[in-house]
């Protein structure tokens, strides 16, 4: 009995081990060229990103994500912040980061190989009080302006998948939110969470029902680094069969986000993104 036991602890043992990556040179070297691993970090999107204006502190899902990658690299890690995605994808051609934590986009996978969703939220649209605008499918008509962070995932979707409306473009989720206001803008493009947060503050409005797009959140490295880009997407995998996304996700405590699936075959999902 007792050696029919250890045969099934080793088992188990012998199983983690195996679902657990395990980092190459190759890989490393592509992560982390500098010796250090720089990770792009979009502090405009505060459901994944934060930093503490008083202490500079950051925290959140990516940030977690971002240390715990580096600790099994066995590299330092260093946070590059940017105010939007548009930004982050921007510094891409200065080489100002390895590894970047963002929204799946299929106009950044041109230039950044990304994993399959870490995690998932909607995106949908606020109105303002007295909207006539229903449901998500509603604001896409004419004369419907819809306020939405430049560059961002957002814009990318919605620009291919617009029919009728006119998107308004602002350079940060800030600007944009200001531009919905001052300008009476029919709609603002935006993650379900953050937008309900916004709809607590402003009399009257409300968000939308149903979504335009299933938000997929990815972690990419620039083309052309493949050994780092198939231990990234591993690493990714492991981070959502062990709870650690899941587990970050409480510590956040951000609503409506949520642990994307498993990959499957390795395919990739054409889903917006938020910013």
């Amino acid at each position: 009995m007792f050696r029919t036991t250890i045969t099934i602890m080793s088992l188990v043992f012998l199983a983690s081990c195996a679902v657990t990556p395990q980092v190459t040179p190759a890989a490393r070297a592509d992560l982390a060229p500098t010796g250090k691993l720089r990770v792009g970090i979009n502090f405009g999107n505060p459901l994944f990103a934060t930093r503490d204006p008083k202490t500079g502190e950051s925290s959140g899902i990516a940030v977690d994500l971002a240390r715990e990658f580096g600790r099994r690299l066995g590299v330092p890690v260093e946070l590059v912040g940017y105010k939007s995605a548009g930004q982050l994808t921007g510094a891409l051609s200065a080489g100002a980061w390895d590894v970047a934590f963002l929204a799946f986009e299929q106009a950044r996978a041109k230039e950044i190989s990304f994993s399959a969703p870490f995690a998932e939220t909607d995106g949908t649209y606020l109105v303002p009080a007295g909207s006539p605008l229903r449901t998500a499918a509603d604001v896409d008509q004419k004369g419907v302006r819809i306020a939405v962070t430049a560059k961002g995932g957002n814009e990318l979707f919605l620009t291919r998948t617009l029919k009728h409306a006119t998107l308004v473009r602002a350079p940060s989720p800030d600007a944009a939110l200001k531009r919905f206001v001052a300008d009476k803008l029919e709609a603002y493009a935006g993650l379900k969470p953050t937008l309900l947060a916004i709809s607590d503050k402003l009399p009257g409005s409300r968000v939308v029902e149903g979504r335009y797009t299933v938000i997929g959140y990815s972690a990419g490295v620039p083309k052309g680094r493949d050994a780092g880009a198939k231990y990234l997407g591993e690493f990714i995998e492991d981070a959502k069969a062990s709870g650690l996304v899941a587990r970050s996700i409480g510590k956040s405590g951000v609503r409506g986000v949520t642990v994307a699936p498993p990959a499957q075959g390795g395919s990739r999902i054409e889903i917006g993104g938020s910013m």
